[in-house]
């Protein structure tokens, strides 16, 4: 078995690819030397180790030994793991999707030995199919253009790179968003809602909870009904679908069709964090228990599966999992998930099995209608068809140990910062919201190993596995690590995480704040592999830096009485006004935050041992209310809405009148 440079990484995703024949080496100054002395291109192929279009094109060209020896000859080949770099992965995407009209992973870019690109794509198959050119064609044409027409090639590359430079920059700041920016959002919002269906737009459908924050703000502030009603609905039907792993919880990465039936089956950190603190607010806002239950049992999957011994999160599972242990070799995308209604039977029974399948949506035919690669035949995706899952509690224990007895799928065990502040903020929240002291015990478990591990010297970085920790953190990870220090804080009382918080800021601040142009750039000054510095603005899969940001300095601002944080996040609105005027549904987290700073100041102050008013404060959905510690004394809370504070309460009944 060939083995290459790539064996010697820490990445999951690198490593994935270590045995290929594709003589590759990781980004870095010794594949970009290479590349100079040799004169030849660089192909770029970035992915991350749970990504089922990458196990494709790597079974299908990067094990192949003649693409591999084209691509040895002609190119330096360098994978990147975009997890661990995503300041480099949103340059080559900006490219892609500029020059292509789209963008996803794998992405392949071919770069100059200066990095510039001049050509990219994502997934190619190995021969022209699916109306994509073959990865071979590609590489001998562009192999004989690097030869033949460089010049032109350089001058495209360095033309668009320049109008990317143009297109990325923000209009300077000098004003706050145009006053429909919020309700030019919703509206949005509202246009695309499924009202069969839930969710926004058509298949497929993500997630995207920054949408959902939006809305329960927007519903908090206003009183609108329809958008509280439209994240709910969305919510449910989330749950009950096969996105949502019925058996042993957590959430898949996002529904292929348009019913919530069919899952892309990875699941990845950022989504448990997410979905988990939605299911809180809807909880928080609707005292309904399913929102509750639902939310714990992405905790408890997140507990039981997803963490390390010494108290981080790991990153993901993966889609593709083995179909048949006598061969190990042969995957399929949501094996380990899918059954057959006999299989389901043999489990439970010749009664219960017939009345769980009922219950789940299972045929004896398989359940999943539109099927073109017949990669579900005759299986079926367990759901919530009729509203009575919960009858059937009982039954779980017996099919998850069944299940058990499978291949479990890939499970990418490094540890981000960024992701695990999501974790670790939404368990805060959900510790106190759903009283359950050990949400609240990871939290500060997880805490503690990003300061041991990830936080040496007051030095913060990105990405630790296998006992090493490396990469400069970015804006995304002090972002969200300050957050969820403030989150501890609420939820303990303890000033150490406010203190924690008031550093990260400043340091972020520091490294990553334009101090001309106002908002916040995604990686630090001065990288040398960087041909673009930009600025995140859209609210995806994960908030942007920008946006955890802003929602961050504000309530550092409010805890601290710091008026430099509040400045710095108005700065980060007025860089992004015009963005916000022309674009909103683009940054719904950052007008989330933008929502919470023109909000009447609300705040609750406690003193002495609080426990229990917190608790009760935490009942119900205040997102714009910040929580200080008054001076040591008898247990009370004082409510001070616009300057104005009511009478103190000493008890959770007293204070329940009070939030009335």
């Amino acid at each position: 078995m060939s083995t290459n440079r790539l064996i010697h990484e820490k990445s999951p995703y690198l490593l994935q690819h270590a045995h290929n024949p594709v003589d590759w080496r990781p980004w870095g100054e010794e594949a970009f030397r290479k590349a100079r002395e040799e004169d030849k291109p660089i192909f770029l192929s970035a992915g991350y180790s749970t990504c089922h279009w990458c196990h494709v094109m790597e079974r299908e060209s990067f094990e192949d030994p003649r693409l591999a020896a084209l691509l040895n000859r002609h190119f330096v080949p360098v994978k990147l793991d975009r997890e661990e770099r995503p300041d480099i992965d949103r340059v080559y995407m900006l490219y892609v999707q500029a020059t292509t009209g789209s963008g996803g992973w794998p992405m392949s870019v071919w770069l100059t030995p200066e990095l510039k690109p001049f050509y990219g794509g994502t997934y190619f198959p190995p021969d022209n199919r699916y109306g994509r050119p073959g990865f071979g064609y590609v590489l001998e044409q562009l192999a004989a253009a690097w030869r033949n027409q460089r010049a032109n090639l350089i001058d495209s590359s360095l033309a668009v790179l320049a109008e990317l430079e143009r297109h990325s920059a923000l209009d300077p700041g000098t004003d706050v968003p145009a006053a429909g920016a919020i309700e030019s959002c919703f509206h949005h919002f509202r246009q695309s809602f499924d009202s069969r269906y839930a969710g926004f737009g058509d298949a497929p459908k993500f997630p995207r909870p920054s949408v959902l924050n939006f809305l329960f703000r927007y519903h908090h502030r206003t009183g609108n009904a329809e958008a509280r009603d439209m994240a709910l609905a969305t919510l449910r039907a989330m749950a009950a679908g096969g996105m949502n792993d019925q058996l042993g919880g957590g959430f898949h990465r996002y529904s292929v069709d348009q019913r919530w039936l069919v899952p892309h089956f990875e699941k990845m950190l950022y989504d448990q964090a997410q979905l988990a603190a939605s299911f809180l607010e809807a909880f928080q806002i609707t005292r309904d228990r399913q929102y509750a239950h639902a939310a714990r049992r992405i905790f408890d999957y997140v507990l039981r599966d997803m963490t390390h011994p010494d108290g981080g999160f790991n990153s993901a599972e993966d889609a593709d999992s083995v179909i048949d242990p006598a061969n190990p070799h042969e995957k399929g995308e949501g094996a380990f998930y899918v059954w057959t209604h006999g299989e389901i039977v043999d489990v439970l029974g010749p009664v219960h099995g017939p009345q769980f399948a009922a219950a789940f949506g299972c045929r004896e035919s398989g359940n999943v209608d539109h099927d073109p690669h017949g990669e579900f035949s005759g299986r079926n995706i367990l759901h919530d068809a009729g509203g009575r899952a919960r009858e059937f509690d009982d039954c779980l224990p017996p099919l998850l140990a069944a299940r058990a007895r499978r291949v479990r799928p890939h499970l990418d065990d490094k540890i981000l910062t960024s992701w695990n502040a999501l974790m670790i903020s939404a368990l805060a929240r959900g510790g106190v919201a759903l009283d359950e002291p050990r949400y609240l015990a990871a939290a500060l478990n997880a805490c503690a190993f990003i300061e041991r591990e990830l936080h040496p010297r007051g030095r913060l970085m990105r990405r630790w596995r296998d006992g090493e920790a490396a990469i400069d953190a970015f804006l995304d990870d002090y972002a969200a690590l300050c957050l969820a220090r403030v989150d501890l804080f609420e939820a303990t009382l303890d000033h150490s995480h406010l203190d924690a918080a008031r550093t990260l800021a400043l340091r972020m601040i520091e490294l990553f704040e334009d101090k001309r142009d106002g908002g916040f750039f995604s990686a630090a000054a001065g990288q040398y592999d960087l041909v673009l510095r930009l600025k995140e603005d859209y609210d995806g899969a994960e908030p942007c830096g920008n946006s955890l940001a802003a929602a961050a300095l504000l309530r550092l601002a409010a805890c601290t009485g710091l008026q430099l944080f509040r400045e710095a996040a108005e700065n980060i609105f007025k860089a992004f006004a015009a963005r916000l005027s022309r674009q909103s549904p683009t940054l719904p987290q950052m007008l989330g935050a933008y929502m919470e700073s023109v909000a009447p100041k609300s705040e609750l102050r406690l003193s002495g041992d609080s426990a229990g008013l917190l608790a009760e404060f935490r009942r119900g959905f205040r997102p714009f209310t910040t929580i200080t510690t008054g001076e040591p004394g008898a247990n009370a809370a004082v409510l001070c809405e616009n300057f104005v504070c009511l009478p103190a309460a000493s008890s959770r009944e007293e204070l329940r009148e009070l939030l009335k």
